[in-house]
């Protein structure tokens, strides 16, 4: 079963203007992830379930306490001590039997985040936690999609929509790392909220994600909405990348494709040739190291037989690993990195050292079909 976009349900959402009945075809074929089912996840996930949305993934390692009942909206009584991620998924299938629910029982961490997202559209960051928002705003970074985030706090809440592929995200919003989770959490049991400032906050971040997803209206994008509700005011502020250039390892760097440099890169046929001990160019080589310089989510997904791992960000203190007078060649998804990565190895004293031209995207589309893209 699917979400019909042409349902007697949608008829008013068809009728705005500049959404339609287009708008609503690409709410039915969308993919949404929410990290928390919360007192602000529980309220964006009824409004997108009952919006159309044809695929919605719910992630929440948590259980429904007696305390969170009067601002988890999806929650009832008897949901108490159930996890959150399948109570919610279970009113949502009342709401919206026909669409695709998933429960993810399970923390957003590092390491979890990548298969998560493969196929997602937007995420949606309902934890309330500043340090998992920063993985968040990072893993939609890698993926190409837009985060849209918020926090709600005693009476004030904020939200906004990060998109590291359009110029802007989290990080230069608040550009510190978190070294600890800094007081955004509205579901500690030490924490007020107003419930009603989730239900606010919720409201944005749901209208954000349906105009993001049927391309109507202009996103929060470098701009933050701050609701105070003790003064019932709105306040709005803008943001944006201080260098407007893109951050490394952020998903413009990760697909621009430089120019090759033939005197110090391989393609990926010469490379398969190498591989399997044949020559290329008439001139036998021995078979290289293979380093790969991608990040951690990225290596489990896929990788190059027998390849060592480090990530660029760790290369420079970990290059005693490798050996300096063996033949080596560097890869990363699509050549960018590993293209970077070469010049530190070459100033570092290494000579026989190259890089795979195309990432090994390009090794999978020339040489091995079987092995999966991103």
């Amino acid at each position: 079963m699917a979400v019909d976009p042409g349902a007697t349900r949608f008829v008013r959402q068809r009728a705005l203007e500049g959404f339609g009945a287009s708008g609503q075809e690409s709410l039915a074929s969308a993919h949404v992830v929410v990290v928390g089912a919360g007192g602000i996840g529980s309220a964006v996930l009824s409004t997108l379930a009952g919006a159309g949305i044809g695929r919605i993934t719910v992630v929440d390692d948590a259980r429904v306490e007696e305390s969170h009942l009067h601002r988890h909206t999806l929650f009832g009584v008897d949901d108490i001590g159930r996890p959150k991620a399948e109570a919610a998924v279970d009113a949502l299938r009342r709401l919206a039997p026909d669409a695709d629910l998933t429960a993810r029982v399970e923390r957003f961490v590092e390491g979890a985040t990548f298969d998560l997202l493969l196929d997602a559209d937007v995420l949606v960051d309902g934890s309330d936690s500043r340090a998992t928002r920063y993985l968040a705003n990072d893993a939609a970074a890698v993926r190409g999609i837009p985060m849209v985030w918020g926090s709600a706090l005693g009476w004030v809440g904020r939200a906004g929509v990060a998109w590291d592929e359009r110029g802007v995200d989290y990080r230069d919003l608040h550009p510190e790392d978190a070294s600890t989770d800094d007081v955004e959490d509205a579901d500690g049991d030490s924490a007020g909220v107003l419930p009603a400032v989730c239900s606010v906050v919720a409201g944005i971040m749901a209208a954000e994600t349906l105009k993001l997803l049927s391309g109507s209206g202009d996103p929060l994008l470098g701009r933050a909405v701050v609701y105070d509700a003790r003064t019932g005011s709105f306040q709005e502020f803008t943001y944006h990348r201080e260098d407007g250039a893109p951050r490394p390892g952020s998903i413009e760097e990760r697909t621009t494709i430089p120019e090759p440099d033939t005197s110090h890169s391989v393609t990926a046929p010469q490379l398969a040739k190498l591989l399997a001990g044949a020559s290329t160019l008439g001139v036998h080589e021995p078979v290289p190291v293979l380093l790969d310089v991608r990040e951690d989510p990225e290596v489990s997904f896929v990788s190059l037989p027998g390849a060592v791992h480090i990530p660029l960000g760790r290369l420079p203190e970990r290059l005693d690993e490798l050996d300096r007078d063996a033949p080596l060649v560097v890869y990363c998804h699509h050549g960018v990195r590993s293209s970077r990565a070469l010049g530190m190895l070459e100033r570092a004293g290494f000579t026989r050292v190259r890089h795979l031209t195309g990432g090994i995207d390009a090794y999978a589309v020339q040489v091995d079909p079987e092995l999966p893209r991103y």
